[in-house]
Formats: structure tokens, sequence, C-alpha cells
């Protein structure tokens, strides 16, 4: 007699047979459902050559400290070879606080750069070819005024606005279902990023307004077919917005893109890619009636992996990592971004940092991931799994649409948040109990193992530089040009016009990111957090 068959459920609840074959695609029309590459419905990549013509993005997450340390850390993942930036801002930047407001004290520069004013934006990027380097900013609630810092630097290295590169992460949904750095009532924060979406069609075409994230919603504990299709709820909000302005959908959808989880299954993960690109091409056909090829396509990011690092055993994260890498090359992402090793402690070491970009370099180079499109394509099981998982990501869109009431309504009342949180709490209690294995915590434990692992130390003099930096930019600016850039940025708001001109108009008369925030507050209002039982 066998041994008895060991039960295998994925993480979105889907059985798996120990065997597929031939008749488990019975039903799929793989000329329609797969394609070819770089066609329609891009199941299998959006470029015809995938990344023998080109390999994908590198843009490691990176920024702390002060901008000069920031700007340093930039130019050595770029001398390292690194091609692409994705800049991280500290808490009191991201809830739009100056540094020497009372509720950022111990905070300023901690998690990420200290941004409070155009000046530390233009040192950050010193001697950085922005002409050349796309550079992705991790900004969300207070994207707005950011992102007028950014374009403004550009300009200022002879970047023309229509010619800016780049990506804002700039998904504020996302922000009330995962991560919590919101300000603003939650249809205040969607106007703000139809704002930006509105803008970047008509000012900066080549622009990346919007990079809605999956990614947050997954690591707060959804599962792989939630966290696509939440994101893809979201993105049809933001996209409905836009379309109340009176762009069309061919004008901007093809400037939105995706930030998505890489950690778990490898073949969920590879099955829930290609699905995905597939579906959200039949959602900008079908629903939106996009035509041009470049908005029907899903272009994303595949990045982090922080979910699945450990604090024990933390140098199994480097193997961790190394899979991830490879999921996302199999997945055809455009754009790659590895957590490092220690970044279940701490703000990554440059040795950490180099460790993830050469494991991406040595996939480019050595591993034969950049031969040939899609290699996973035509398994039996990816392609069933593909099938299954784009069935079951529509059946959850729907599920948002009819019993939630829609994805704005369902953030506002909290009821996402609820089921992503009670999702965690289920998939922690599998960590403890066991039921879910992980290496190094419930399996192969070490009891009384050593961390070598260098934690980042918090320095209190870079809170009292960013204040030294903030006064005098206070000192040396035009203080009345600013007030009456802040008044054309309140009446923007309270009018309805599009805030990002004003926006401009206040950055470059030195207004702090915090009066920016308030002077927004004082039209909109804070949200409050629903508590759901």
């Amino acid at each position: 007699m066998p041994d008895k068959i060991r039960e295998v459920i994925l993480e979105s609840g889907i059985p798996v047979k120990p065997v597929y074959g031939a008749d488990d695609l019975n039903g799929i029309d793989l000329s329609k459902e797969i394609g070819q590459p770089g066609e329609y419905p891009f199941t299998r990549g959006i470029h015809p050559l995938m990344y023998r013509a080109r390999p994908w993005t590198m843009r490691q997450y990176a920024g702390f400290g002060a901008p000069a340390e920031t700007n340093e850390r930039f130019k050595f993942l770029i001398a390292n070879g690194q091609n692409a930036l994705n800049v991280a801002f500290d808490l009191p930047t991201q809830m739009g606080l100056d540094s020497d407001d009372p509720l950022a004290e111990g905070e300023v520069g901690r998690v990420g750069m200290a941004v409070d004013t155009l000046a530390d934006m233009e040192t950050a990027f010193d001697g950085i070819p922005i002409d050349k380097i796309s550079v992705s900013l991790t900004i969300n609630a207070v994207a707005a005024p950011i992102m007028a810092m950014y374009f403004v630097v550009a300009e200022r290295h002879g970047v023309p606005l229509a010619d800016v590169r780049g990506t804002a992460q700039n998904d504020i949904l996302k922000e009330y279902i995962g991560r919590g750095a919101w300000i603003f009532p939650v249809e205040h924060g969607i106007r703000l990023v139809t704002d930006t979406v509105e803008f970047c069609a008509r000012h900066a075409p080549k622009y990346y307004p919007v990079s809605v994230c999956g990614y947050h919603i997954r690591e707060s504990g959804a599962n792989p077919v939630q966290e696509i299709a939440y994101a893809y709820c979201i993105a049809r909000a933001y996209i409905r917005e836009a379309l109340n302005r009176g762009l069309t959908v061919d004008d901007f959808a093809e400037r939105l893109s995706f930030n998505f989880d890489i950690f778990g299954n490898l073949f969920e993960q590879v099955a829930k890619f290609r699905a995905a690109r597939k579906l959200w091409a039949k959602i900008l056909r079908d629903e939106f009636g996009a035509r041009k090829s470049g908005a029907l396509q899903m272009k994303m990011i595949a990045g982090g992996g922080g979910g699945g690092l450990t604090v024990e055993q933390p140098e199994n994260n480097i193997v961790r990592g190394a899979y991830y890498a490879l999921i996302s090359a199999l997945s055809g992402a455009q754009t790659m971004a590895l957590c490092s090793y220690d970044e279940a402690y701490t703000i990554p070491t440059e040795k950490a940092a180099l460790i993830s970009l050469r494991t991406m370099q040595i996939l480019v180079e050595e591993m034969g991931l950049c031969d040939t499109a899609d290699p996973l394509g035509g398994s039996y099981y990816v392609e069933w799994l593909t099938a299954e998982m784009e069935r079951r990501i529509v059946e959850e869109i729907r599920r948002v649409d009819g019993e939630m009431g829609g994805i704005v309504r369902a953030v506002s009342d909290g009821v996402v948040q609820r089921e992503v949180a009670r999702q965690a709490w289920q998939f922690e209690k599998g960590i403890q109990d066991g039921t879910i294995p992980k290496v190094g915590v419930n399996r192969f434990r070490m009891e009384e193992e050593e961390r070598d692992v260098e934690l980042h130390e918090y320095k209190p003099e870079q809170a009292e530089d960013a204040i030294r930096r903030l006064r005098a930019a206070r000192a040396n600016r035009d203080s009345n040009a600013v007030s009456a850039a802040l008044e054309k940025v309140r009446d923007a708001a309270a009018g309805g016009g599009n805030v990002m001109p004003a926006m401009m108009e206040a950055v470059k008369a030195y207004a702090t990111l915090g009066e920016i925030t308030k002077t927004l507050k004082s039209v909109f209002g804070e949200f409050r957090e629903p508590v759901r039982l």
C-alpha cells in the first residue's frame, strides 16, 4: 500500500493534484487565452521578445536619513549597475509633516529620506542623470506635492516636463487598506490621485502617475487572488474618475502600472501574474473600450517579498530573495526589486543591498532567464493554474462590486480592511501552529542561533540637521510668494480645479510639505478610520 498522499492547497484556496495532463486543459482555447508574447491578451508577456530584447529594470528601494546620504546610496547603486531608482521617504514626509513638527519627533529620517522643501529634493538628485535613470517615488497621501518637486527638479536638470520619465506610487486606496499612511477622507484622496493622472495625461505624457499596489494589500494579509482582485478594483475606480474628467481611456491607461508581491509558492505566483496580464487586457478592452495596445498591457514591478522574510536565520533570506527574483523573471515582470536579507531587521546595509542587486544581475547574465519568453508557457500545470487563478480573481472582483458595494464604499466602510486583517491573523496562526511551513521558524529551527545582522543606527543629529535645513529654507524664501502660492492651492482644492499647477508654483516658492498639507486639510479635513468587528 502506498503512503497516504499529502494534501496540497495553495494559499489562494486552490487544491493541487499530484499530476496534470492534457485532459486538464480541456475547455481552454490555448490559442485564444494564451496567444503569443506581445499580442492580446498578453498572457505570455507584453513584449514579443521579452527579456531577449531588453532585460527587466532593476529598481532597488533606497533612501534614508538626510537627502545627502540618500544621494550617496543612489550613486553607489548606479555605480554597481542598477539602472533605475526607487525612493523611500521617512514617515513624517509620508504623512505630510515637516521635520520640526512635534508629531515627527523620533521619526525624521528613520525609515526613509526626510523631505521638507524643494531644496531637499534638489540635494537628493544632485548629480543623478535623471534624463537617463527612471525614478520611482514611493509616496502616496502627499504624492501631488512630491511629484511637483520632482518635476521641478527635472526641469532644472534640463528635462522638459513632456519628457520626464518615472513613476509615482500614488495609490491612496491601498493605504486605507494596507499601510495606514493616509491623511484625507477617501473621496478627497481619490480626487488628488485623479488630479495627477489628468495633469500627467495633459502635460507629462511619459510619466506614470499611479502604480496600483496589490503588494501592500498582500503583505497586509490578502491571499494572491485578493491581491490582484483588490488592485484591479482600485485601478478601475481611478480610471472611472479620470474618465469623468473628460479624458479617454487611451489618453492615460497606458501610463498606469502595478506593484505586486512575489513571495509564496513559485507556481502560484507565476500563474497569478500570467492570469493578471490576461485579465487586465480583457478589462481594459471590454469594460472601458481601450484600443491602444499600450493601454491593454499590464505593466508591473514585481517587488519586495518582505512578507516572506524571517528574523530567524536571516541568511536564509538571501536564498528566498533569489527564488523571488526567479519568480519575477518567470512571470514576465518589467521591473524587479528585492527586499534585502536584513530587511526583517533593519534598513538594508550597502552589503545587503548589493547582494540583492547582484542576485538580479546573476539571473540576467548566468542563468538563462533572458533567453526565451515565457519559458513555463505550455506546462499543463501552469496553464491550468493560470486559468483557475483568473476564474477566482474574476469571482472576487464580482464579490467586491456586488456584496461590498464597490471598492470605494468597501474601503470607506472598512469592509476590505476587516477581510485582510482576518486573513493576516489566520496566516500568522498557521505560522505559529506549523500548518504553514517556514524554514527556520517552525521547520529546522535553531533555538540558540546567533544572528549576525548589522542594525541601522538611528541618528538624532540627522533630525537636527533636517530642522536646520528647513529653517534656513524658510528664512531665505519670499514669504509673500509662499503665501500667494498656498492661497492658489487652497482655491484649487476648494473650487474643484486641478491642484497640480498650484502645487508646482508652491514648491517653486519653497513652501514646505507641511504647509501644503495643512492647506489641503483646511479644505478636505482628515480621514477617520472605521472600526469593524
